[in-house]
């Protein structure tokens, strides 16, 4: 009989009104990886952060291997056992690489009162060493790497301690296909030597994949736990929403024509080290698409089309005449932008619903340099309330939303603007299916009014199910193009990306 090692008893959390888990028991066994899915607001992160000692609990309890937990913070959460990769950025700025590593656990290299930095930047590199990160230096200070980067170092700090539960929440949205098969790799090994992974991901294929049972929240609510070798998508799909979802719901329209009227022209568009003299035209109710592997220079392009990269060189000229040079310059001329690093480029995480929505669009909402505080609520609300924001109310913190419902956030916010050029970076990062189908709806709603979208994304699929033309990157530079065909396949656009 397979031992039990965590039980979740009638566990429960409130925002406010909202009640965001409600009553759910769960029991997790040793050497299992169990998936725990559900739409954006279903509970999934609100479950997983009382466990993990990040947020209290209001009601219930988790007993792990016969004892009540009693965790105050994610430090005590590790002390018993527990770790956590969050989905948005885990590490801490400011500090090196082994200091993130051995975050709450400094005392170990302390002698007499003082901290032994080359003893613990030894350990933090043999690690680092070990788990195939060699180009990682444990010196350095993390602000030096990027994302993904910061995400390796984030499986090292949450497993080199060989904790009894490891969850991963949502981590694989932030990470390259190489650094998803390391994390497939590191939860093999967890689940081989008899320890327990808690596994939330929207991709529903990664889940059957590499789980051994999937739980099912909906609006707070535990729905099933059913073993993963039994069910397929579609059977997921019913679980989280409660009914038959289209399993499609990329567009179905091919062989239009593109418009001739050109919106935009991008010309030797250079960062150093990042993007290399791109040339490309976007046109007039057009959806074109950037795709590549993770550090291929993609996410870059977008920040420099919106002015905001530091050092940039080239022309972005618009269709008046006049060229995007800065932020302001971009807003000024009808641009929009939503960065693929939501929390800290997109939003205002410790603000209000309202004050995000309404901030491209002050100028509109104030009369005589005054704001008016009646439109403002207005035209949040109408905004919220158009993409479905899950809220308490426009007045709740954005750092209280799900990933999805932020997402919402900054959607809403240029739409509120109603921007004539959109440039969205990983749009449907970390949103469940619902969510994704009603942002491939609204893109597709934009394109008929008119609207020329830019979508950067690392998922080929959805590249190839919503652009009228593809523009694939390699190395900071442009290597292939493609246009919208029902016979465009992955290996076709793959074969531009390697």
């Amino acid at each position: 009989m397979e031992e039990m090692v965590l039980q979740a008893k009638n566990i429960s959390k409130s925002f406010g009104i909202t009640r965001a888990v409600r009553n759910v028991s769960l029991d997790f066994k040793k050497g299992e990886i169990r998936g725990l899915i559900g739409e954006n607001g279903s509970g999934k992160s609100t479950f997983v952060s009382m466990l993990a000692g990040i947020l209290p609990i209001d009601k219930g309890s988790f007993i792990l291997e016969d004892e009540e937990l009693k965790i105050k913070n994610q430090v005590e959460a590790n002390r018993k056992g527990i770790s956590i990769i969050v989905q948005e950025m885990g590490t801490l700025p400011g500090i090196t690489v082994a200091d993130n590593i051995f975050l709450g656990s400094e005392n170990q290299f302390i002698k007499f009162g003082i901290k032994k930095t080359s003893s613990m930047n030894r350990a933090a590199a043999k690690l680092l060493e070990q788990y195939g990160f060699g180009h990682i230096s444990a010196s350095t200070m993390i602000d030096h790497y990027n994302f993904e980067d910061r995400k390796l170092i984030e499986i090292v700090k949450a497993t080199h301690f060989n904790p009894k539960i490891l969850i991963i929440d949502e981590t694989t949205t932030a990470l390259s296909q190489y650094g998803r098969e390391e994390l497939y790799k590191h939860m093999e090994r967890f689940k081989n030597n008899g320890r327990t992974v808690i596994f939330i991901s929207h991709d529903l294929t990664e889940v059957l994949e590499h789980t051994d049972y999937i739980s099912v929240l909906r609006d707070g609510e535990l729905i099933d736990t059913v073993e993963s070798n039994n069910v397929n998508e579609d059977d997921l799909k019913r679980l989280m929403v409660g009914r038959e979802l289209k399993s499609r719901y990329y567009r179905t329209d091919f062989g239009g024509n593109i418009s001739g009227e050109v919106v935009m022209s991008v010309e030797n568009l250079t960062v150093p080290e990042e993007i290399d003299e791109i040339n490309f035209e976007l046109h007039k109710g057009e959806i074109l698409g950037f795709g590549g592997l993770s550090e291929c220079g993609m996410h870059e392009v977008g920040k420099a089309i919106f002015g905001a990269s530091f050092d940039r060189s080239g022309t972005v000229k618009l269709e008046n005449g006049k060229t995007v040079n800065s932020v302001p310059d971009a807003i000024k001329n009808s641009i929009a932008y939503a960065s693929k690093d939501r929390d800290n480029e997109s939003l205002v995480c410790n603000s209000s619903i309202r004050d995000n929505i309404c901030l491209p669009s002050i100028g509109d909402l104030s009369q005589n340099g005054i704001l008016s505080s009646k439109k403002m609520n207005e035209h949040a609300l109408k905004h919220a309330q158009l993409v479905s924001v899950k809220m308490t109310g426009i007045d709740q913190f954005v750092s209280d939303l799900s990933g999805g419902n932020k997402q919402k956030v900054v959607l809403a916010r240029w739409l509120g603007k109603d921007s004539d050029i959109l440039v969205l970076d990983s749009p449907t990062r970390g949103i469940d299916v619902k969510v994704k189908a009603d942002i491939y709806e609204m893109m597709s709603d934009l394109k008929r009014k008119g609207k020329s979208i830019i979508m950067i994304s690392e998922e080929i699929q959805e590249l190839i199910g919503m652009c009228d033309r593809v523009i694939i990157m390699k190395s900071g530079k442009i290597s292939g193009e493609f246009l919208r065909d029902e016979q465009l396949g992955e290996e076709d656009l793959i074969k531009k990306m390697v």
